[in-house]
């Protein structure tokens, strides 16, 4: 319920994870959230998408390591680019590995967490995706997104930055990263630098001495002016484009 008594639906949330204690515990700690309901379970990635496409959770929240279909091919299939009404996916693995972070998040996903990482950031990673933002484990953050920029191609084939958004237009000076054709203002520029540095909304709106909704407005601004689906793919592009460079704070 929300702050004037109206009635706020909660954060539906689909938990696969191939081993039953660990699917139980995240269900559990979800459940025990405020405004977030599990409302499936699944132990393998087939089942999960079986269950994801019938139930259309907000979020889907896919251990990486599942029988069958693994969390990687589950989240291309519920969130890449070829599908038409991509859901909301959150990667959870035990494993910090670059090359896991670069597929999940190649497949389409909004999130990835280690985990370890805790009820709150659990729920707050949960409840970003479900608002169409993104979270990454912090401490993954600036590395995966540098290593992600350093190994990913730049012709754009399925990747941020792409031809798969129309305000991509031609190729750059930067190596074949497609420009936009309406040029980024001031403004957006260094909002985007922010987002790539992994800011959230509230830090970037603090430091740039802006409104919360102006952040959120140049975000959305800029994931339509460089075909991002989401902000991950804003801070991918701003790497694949030499705004941001590894090593750069």
């Amino acid at each position: 319920m929300s702050a004037d008594g109206a009635f706020v639906a909660p954060i539906t949330v689909l938990v696969a994870d191939d081993q039953e204690i660990v699917r139980t515990g995240l269900a559990m700690i979800l459940d025990a959230q405020p405004g977030i309901e599990v409302v499936a379970q699944a132990a393998d990635g087939r089942t999960a998408v079986e269950l994801a496409r019938r139930l259309r959770p907000d979020v889907s929240l896919l251990d990486i390591r599942m029988p069958g279909l693994d969390g990687i091919e589950a989240t291309a299939l519920l969130a890449g680019r070829e599908v038409a009404d991509p859901l909301a996916v959150v990667v959870i693995t035990t494993f910090d590995l670059d090359e896991y972070v670069y597929a999940a998040l190649r497949a389409g996903a909004r999130g990835f967490l280690l985990k370890d990482a805790g009820a709150a950031l659990l729920s707050q990673a949960v409840r970003a995706a479900a608002a169409g933002d993104a979270l990454i484990a912090p401490s993954v953050t600036t590395r995966l997104l540098r290593a992600f920029a350093d190994s990913a191609p730049t012709s754009g084939a399925g990747g941020a930055g792409g031809s798969g958004g129309s305000g991509v237009g031609k190729a750059g000076s930067d190596g074949g990263v497609p420009q936009p054709l309406d040029p980024l203002t001031a403004r957006e520029e260094e909002v985007l630098l922010a987002v790539a540095r992994g800011r959230t909304n509230n830090e970037i709106a603090r430091e740039l001495f802006v409104t919360l909704s102006t952040v959120k407005s140049h975000v959305a601004n800029l994931m339509t002016k460089v075909g991002a689906r989401n902000r991950v793919e804003v801070a991918l592009w701003a790497y694949d484009t030499g705004r941001v460079r590894p090593g750069q704070p």
